[in-house]
């Protein structure tokens, strides 16, 4: 069992730092070194470019409705493949090569996590409109009975974002939202958004506009001014998930900067915090 200065972290891995194999190892190293100092550790992840690209090379051509990737029957089995067959094994490997037991999981294995699908809104002409994004999923709910026995037994989990519906349709889902659900089921003591930035800007090109504490009632304001914007809205989205479901704190941090690991566990300011 977890001694009282163990913590259960939750890292949701993405961007740039998991496309490039250098970085990626650094990445993952001191994500081990936290395990060796007694943490808990789990990894959420998703595989935008790689999806991207085994689409190409199944010809199959990607559609966009305000950013969120159709995904047709076909297209989710090759968007399976790229997620579990290469992502997820890829980052299992690195962290069984650096003497530790990773376990490669999806939100189907153990009905860790249940899905439904997802029809997106939009807003045009004071009407609103109804997509259907195909087999695009958000989670019904998480059931983190396996990710604890692992953890319990020493493993490292790798969770991958696809789940089944009650149905047993597949579907993918946004690696933020899912990652969020799961640091707030788990009760997790931290969750930690790994970005290509270093964390939120008033000024997204200004480097000096770094937001370092954000409290979740001012996300939606932000929004609307839009400061968050982007790729950033499911990553504060999913911070607020985490913290209103239980998880303790939630911050993120720059992935390509693999240092800021070890600084946020030395007990610097890094990135953004965000709080309840």
């Amino acid at each position: 069992m977890a001694d009282s200065n163990t913590q259960t972290i939750v890292i949701k891995y993405g961007g740039n730092a998991m496309t490039n194999d250098m970085l990626k190892r650094q990445v993952l190293t001191r994500i081990c070194g936290l395990k060796e100092e007694g943490h808990r550790m789990v990894i959420v992840h998703g595989g935008g470019p790689f999806i991207e690209q085994a689409l190409k090379e199944a010809n199959i051509e990607s559609e966009f409705v305000d950013g969120h990737r159709k995904t047709t029957k076909e297209a989710l089995k090759y968007v399976e493949m790229a997620l579990k067959g290469q992502v997820n094994g890829s980052l299992v490997n690195i962290i069984n090569q650096l003497g530790h037991q990773a376990v490669g999981l999806s939100g189907k294995d153990g009905r860790l996590a249940t899905a439904h699908k997802r029809l997106h809104q939009t807003q045009a002409n004071g009407s609103t409109q109804t997509h259907d994004l195909g087999f695009v999923g958000d989670i019904a709910s998480i059931n983190p009975q396996l990710i604890h026995l692992l953890l319990d037994n020493g493993f490292v989990p790798v969770v991958t974002c696809l789940a089944s519906d009650d149905a047993g349709n597949d579907y993918n889902i946004n690696a933020d939202m899912f990652a969020g659900h799961l640091a707030g089921a788990l009760q997790a003591d931290a969750y930690v958004v790994l970005t290509d930035v270093d964390g939120l800007r008033k000024d997204k090109d200004d480097a000096t506009t770094l937001i370092s504490t954000i409290g979740v009632a001012a996300i939606d304001d932000l929004m609307t001014q839009g400061v968050i914007q982007g790729g950033m809205v499911p990553k504060m989205e999913a911070c607020r998930l985490a913290l209103e479901k239980g998880a303790r704190s939630a911050r993120i941090i720059n992935g390509t900067k693999p240092e800021q690991i070890d600084q946020l566990y030395n007990g610097e300011a890094i990135g953004t915090l965000l709080t309840l």
